[in-house]
């Protein structure tokens, strides 16, 4: 959990995961540009990425060394 690869990993899944949660809500949400919130947009894009570092670093000792993974597969 303490090296470059490991948070690398994890920011790359928070991102992923921020963006997933921002097209998920203005798709469900009818996205419309004039009448938008935001600020509630990055909200929600924020917290995932927040529960995404808090999943990555929970499951830091379950799968491969210097991954966030809870599965530990081969490349």
């Amino acid at each position: 959990m303490f090296t470059s690869k490991f948070w690398k990993a994890a920011v790359e899944r928070a991102v992923k995961s921020g963006a997933q949660a921002l097209l998920g809500l203005w798709a469900l949400d009818g996205f419309n540009v004039v009448d938008a919130d935001f600020r509630l947009a990055a909200g929600v894009a924020a917290g995932a990425a927040v529960l995404s570092v808090l999943t990555s670093v929970v499951s830091a000792g379950a799968g491969q060394p210097d991954s966030p993974s809870l599965v530990g597969g081969d490349r």
